[in-house]
């Protein structure tokens, strides 16, 4: 089969770090979307705990975000760094069943996230060296597709797990859990076998030398202020874990929750691509704007939502956004810095959202906490407006 004329003309690492993607995603939405019911109905772990967690979790991977960029970089071994992440996060995850606290249940998320962050930057640079610059919107856009296509799988699989094991009881079990850590392994190994086996290291000779010492200011101007207006959006964009709780909060059962993140991952995963070759003919920024507004709309929808039933509404709104914003700031990225620097420009952007994402998850649970459920919303979608017209404003590119 001629891979390079099929799938929409994708280049064969594009498709096979979808796959190795697709089934990562369907390992980790078994475990990690129901952690804060893990930790708050089985554990008793207060909403600022839930904030904790998921905030450590996500801001560590920025500890290794920049340093794996740079060194992907340097060595031009992009699928080793890569390879190294995953097989870490795929390690991590069955300690998960040990969990009975939730200092343990942070450890295993924190090792989780460590893998993540080795891995993305060289990862999403070994994309960007395998494809024409015409082509970035929409091979990120497919690769985005593929992750939530895998996303859509383990939720539904969990779905069913849960409406088998316990119906529409409400909280989550111990035993429900359990059971779905133990069958997140099998799909976790597997991409483990496909990236050894299937994706291809770009030869270092086809690669730009790197000209200069590593370092932020040596980027292009559009870069850094892009980047300076993500952290800015992202302080207001907390962890996922309060649209969760929220569902929780407006009287979704467990199942019913599971059901909500169905629906948000099935319309981020057809609209990924679609509005990732957009942005090829239209613009990146156009197509980013678009987004956040998406966004604005539904933290303020989730922030005045007095009944479960509107909920449907602003996931699938939810989902919309992360397909115009996603794999579009990831072409993004590519557009605007040195081919000899992806690695490093990946690592600066992900560490940007991600560090930012500790501060944006506590102090979203301390304004739940102390003021009410619908205040962090309300927060997000006051920074996400400021955001856009930042972005607009400042950043001279298309």
């Amino acid at each position: 089969m001629n891979l390079k004329a099929s799938f929409f003309n994708l280049k064969p690492n594009v498709l096979f770090m979808g796959v190795v993607s697709f089934l990562t995603d369907v390992s980790s939405e078994m475990i990690f979307p129901l952690l804060p019911l893990f930790l708050t109905d089985v554990l008793g772990a207060r909403t600022t705990i839930v904030g904790l967690v998921e905030g450590i979790g996500d801001s560590t991977a920025t500890l290794f975000r920049i340093p794996s960029g740079i060194l992907s970089d340097r060595i031009k071994k992009r699928k080793a760094l890569t390879v190294w992440g995953y097989s870490i996060s795929t390690i991590a995850k069955p300690f998960m069943y040990f969990a009975t606290s939730w200092g343990i249940a942070l450890g295993v998320r924190f090792a989780d996230r460590v893998g993540k962050g080795i891995r993305t930057p060289p990862r999403d640079a070994l994309i960007a060296d395998s494809i024409e610059d015409h082509e970035r919107g929409k091979s990120f856009g497919f690769h985005r597709t593929m992750d939530t296509g895998g996303a859509i799988v383990g939720i539904a699989i969990t779905a069913i797990v849960v409406f088998i094991l316990q119906g529409g009881e409400e909280a989550l079990s111990l035993n429900t859990y359990h059971f779905l850590v133990l069958v997140a392994v099998v799909p976790a190994a597997l991409a483990i076998v496909v990236l050894l086996l299937r994706v291809k290291e770009k030869a270092p000779s086809q690669r730009e030398e790197m000209g200069s010492s590593p370092g932020i200011g040596k980027f292009p101007r559009e870069f850094k202020l892009f980047i300076a207006i993500m952290v800015l959006f992202t302080l207001g964009n907390s962890s996922d874990a309060f649209l969760v709780l929220r569902a929780h909060n407006l009287g979704f059962s467990t199942l019913g929750v599971v059901m909500l993140l169905l629906l948000f991952n099935l319309t981020y995963a057809l609209s990924s691509s679609p509005l990732g070759m957009l942005s090829d003919r239209w613009g990146r920024k156009k197509v980013i704007v678009g987004g956040w507004m998406i966004y604005a709309l539904v933290y303020l929808g989730l922030g005045l939502a007095s009944t479960g039933y509107e909920l449907w509404a602003l996931l699938a709104l939810y989902g919309l956004y992360y397909g115009a914003t996603d794999g579009v700031s990831r072409a993004l990225v590519a557009d605007t810095v040195p081919p000899e620097r992806r690695g490093e420009a990946y690592g600066f952007y992900h560490t940007a959202v991600g560090i930012t994402i500790l501060p944006a998850s506590v102090i979203a649970g301390i304004l739940w906490d102390t003021v009410n459920p619908s205040a962090p919303f309300f927060f997000s979608a006051a920074l996400s407006v400021i955001s856009i017209v930042l972005l607009v404003k400042l950043v001279k590119i298309s």
